[in-house]
């Protein structure tokens, strides 16, 4: 009787804590999907800014939601090689870069990224490289992604756990831009 009771306490206990991770996941991807549709200038905020970046427009555009996955390209002036593709998973929520070349087809270097390992919080999650990033991209084995989305405020970051550097995009989400042409891949 008594570790049935035990068990019953674990089980809702582990109950209570997937709810948790799942609410403070839906919370943050119903933000994203609340601004579909929706495109948003941006600006870097970290320094030093990398060369392909400096002095260009910035962009990004929520281009496709469904319950399981939302794209949102990010534009580096005429540059539309790059798309965030975020998708729930049963780990959590796994972000991925999607990068193309101008016919299309995918980049060498593409499809890397990490899933949340905790949960997060309605306003923020992280993406530690995975394993297909480490084997892609083994410099980037200590990569870590996070995004933070709040009512005015949206930012894609980057740390590489073994640099000083720390990379930021931050969109204003209160000043929508007219929709930009679709990226590469995904005309």
């Amino acid at each position: 009787m008594r570790i049935n009771y035990f068990l019953a306490l674990t089980f809702l206990t582990l109950g209570s804590v997937y709810a948790q991770t799942n609410q403070a996941q839906d919370q943050f991807w119903n933000q994203l999907q609340s601004r579909c549709g929706q495109a948003f200038a941006g600006k870097m905020t970290t320094d030093p800014i990398p060369k392909d970046f400096s002095g260009k427009e910035l962009a990004m555009f929520v281009m496709s939601c469904s319950d399981t996955e939302i794209k949102i390209p990010f534009y580096v002036g005429d540059d539309h090689s790059r798309t965030w593709v975020f998708t729930k998973t049963p780990q959590g929520i796994e972000l991925k870069h999607d990068h193309r070349l101008k016919d299309g087809s995918e980049d060498k270097i593409t499809q890397y990224g990490g899933t949340t390992t905790n949960t997060g919080s309605s306003t923020i999650q992280y993406f530690p490289a995975d394993q297909e990033t480490t084997d892609l991209i083994p410099a980037a084995a200590g990569n870590v992604w996070w995004v933070t989305i709040n009512g005015s405020e949206y930012t894609y970051n980057l740390r590489r756990v073994d640099s000083p550097n720390h990379f930021q995009v931050q969109f204003d989400l209160t000043k929508e831009i007219p929709q930009p042409q679709r990226p590469w891949g995904h005309e």
